[in-house]
């Protein structure tokens, strides 16, 4: 959400960062709707004095025994009142209008994000290892899942329908122990704090996070107020909500394994088979709140913690800054890793560390006191990140760690998750 006192004092401006995104300028039509809603709320305003100026002066006239003037006075009185509810209706009508308007307008890239028109636009920050030579063509991991008898996707399909897998055995095993390999390593060298918080959640709670009502056909609406969630990140952000944190806090940092849903409306015909693009996939989720002066450290920190997971397990990666053109809807700025996927000769996205500013705090009126107690509470900024994607990090072990004959080396980092196994076999 935006400061409607930001788009008034610099409207030129705010139509220039979303010009930087490819919108056409909004802040007139928004303008012309907050100077019909504060026109309204003046009326009423002067009405109500009025209102009360009136009723003494009648009391001032019936003392005075000037019945003609208390009766004119009292007739007043009574069409202020009776005006008095349609004024009120124009007024929820016309903040509904710029609330809905203000509601469905992305984030404003920061000044240091590239401009680009799509994922083209994309800069390269870094890359970690050197994707491996095979003496093989390397298969895809529903490839080697399919022929380990452990990647299931025809009984998935017969429960629930396309983009759902069923895994089995080791593997099921193997993305059980890379959540807690990412757990562990998040809680005890990150300083972040688990949690498991609930997967159903309610319709301003996806509103909060900017995930509602913008992109509802990209969720599954369950029943009622409930959705699930896409990822733990709307649940997690939300502890926040409509709360006054002390700053000496802060930051808060979270992290949580979850499963997360999504109904892929905008992906037909993309990664039909496999595991990247499934309706259900768990993932381990990192979420940070912090005071604005923190917040581009802590965006880094962030950063460095999801790239942690791959170096451990020496999954060779690259992170990019995403262009204004193709980042998400609440963030500011966004940093993607992808990870090398040798069954593809391609670099696909693992994980995405969004900083969002204060775009999520004002749609949850979540704020901090400062520390030196001086002013009103300010609204905290709130950061959130893949740290990483389980199931696309299994999809990648299997892929780099594969041997010609099926088999699977168990990466050294997971050995003490799988019991002290180091290779997934193929049955004889």
């Amino acid at each position: 959400m935006h400061d409607i006192k930001t788009i008034r004092d610099q409207p030129t401006s705010f139509d220039s960062a979303l010009g930087r995104r490819g919108l056409s300028p909004m802040a007139p039509q928004i303008l012309r709707l907050d100077e019909e809603r504060r026109s309204i709320i003046a009326r009423l305003q002067t009405a109500q004095e009025r209102r009360n100026a009136a009723s003494k002066e009648i009391g001032a006239a019936k003392a005075a025994r000037d019945e003609a003037r208390a009766r004119s006075l009292m007739d007043e009185v009574a069409a202020l009142k009776q005006d008095r509810p349609a004024l009120e209706a124009d007024e929820r009508r016309v903040e509904a209008e710029l609330t809905a308007l203000l509601a469905a307008i992305p984030n404003l890239p920061a000044a240091e994000v590239p401009d680009g028109r799509d994922e083209s636009g994309n800069v390269e920050r870094h890359r970690w290892g050197t994707p491996k030579t095979f003496d093989f063509a390397p298969k895809q991991h529903f490839e080697l899942g399919e022929a380990l008898g452990q990647m299931d996707f025809e009984t998935a399909a017969k429960i629930s329908g396309a983009r759902f897998v069923v895994l089995k055995g080791q593997l099921a095993q193997l993305e059980r122990a890379l959540a807690q390999f990412m757990l562990d390593i998040h809680t005890s060298e990150h300083g972040y704090t688990e949690t498991n918080p609930p997967l159903l959640v309610r319709q301003h709670t996806a509103y909060g996070t900017g995930n509602l009502p913008k992109f509802a056909e990209d969720l599954f609406h369950v029943s009622g107020d409930f959705w699930l969630t896409p990822t733990a990140e709307v649940s997690v952000t939300n502890y926040v909500r409509d709360d006054i944190q002390d700053e000496a806090k802060l930051p808060y940092r979270y992290t949580a394994h979850t499963p997360c849903f999504r109904s892929e409306a905008g992906s037909a015909g993309r990664d039909t088979r496999g595991m990247i693009r499934v309706h259900q996939f768990m993932k381990v989720e990192l979420v940070s709140i912090t005071a604005p002066e923190q917040s581009d450290s802590e965006h880094e920190r962030m950063l460095n913690a999801a790239e942690t997971i791959l170096r451990r397990l020496e999954l060779p990666f690259r992170t990019i800054t995403l262009c204004t053109g193709d980042m998400g809807f609440a963030a500011r700025k966004t940093y993607d890793i992808e990870v090398w996927l040798p069954g593809q000769n391609a670099y696909r996205e693992i994980s995405s560390c969004s900083n969002c500013g204060d775009f999520q705090a004002r749609r949850m009126n979540a704020r901090y006191r400062p520390m030196d107690g001086k002013g009103a509470p300010r609204f905290v900024h709130t950061l959130n990140g893949s740290g990483v994607a389980v199931g696309r990090c299994l999809v990648a072990v299997m892929e780099n760690y594969q041997h010609a004959d099926g088999s699977i080396v168990i990466p050294e980092a997971l050995r003490p998750y799988m019991g002290g196994r180091d290779m997934i076999i193929p049955a004889s």
